[in-house]
């Protein structure tokens, strides 16, 4: 790798407030506020608003969608369409 070129890699940590979830990684986002870290290191760290702990997809908290139901919703509400034309 050429010197000088490429961002600073460093370790810090991403904190899901809403999860009260941290982890520590390398990566080259600059943060100005620290925190200290489980080993008595203070590291810089980056709030996310949402991450694994707190994803629905992650956490099995999604909805599943009735297909079938809505269909049927809808063909009630605005009828089966004509039969297309050649």
């Amino acid at each position: 790798m050429r010197p000088g070129i490429h961002p600073v890699s460093r370790p810090v940590v991403f904190r899901d407030r809403m999860a009260g979830f941290r982890l520590l990684t390398r990566s080259t986002l600059d943060a100005q506020d620290t925190v200290e870290w489980e080993d008595g290191t203070m590291y810089p760290v980056v709030d996310v608003d949402i991450s694994s702990a707190s994803h629905p997809f992650y956490t099995g908290t999604s909805r599943v969608m009735d297909t079938a139901g809505r269909v049927e919703r809808f063909e009630r509400r605005y009828g089966r369409t004509a039969p297309a034309r050649h």
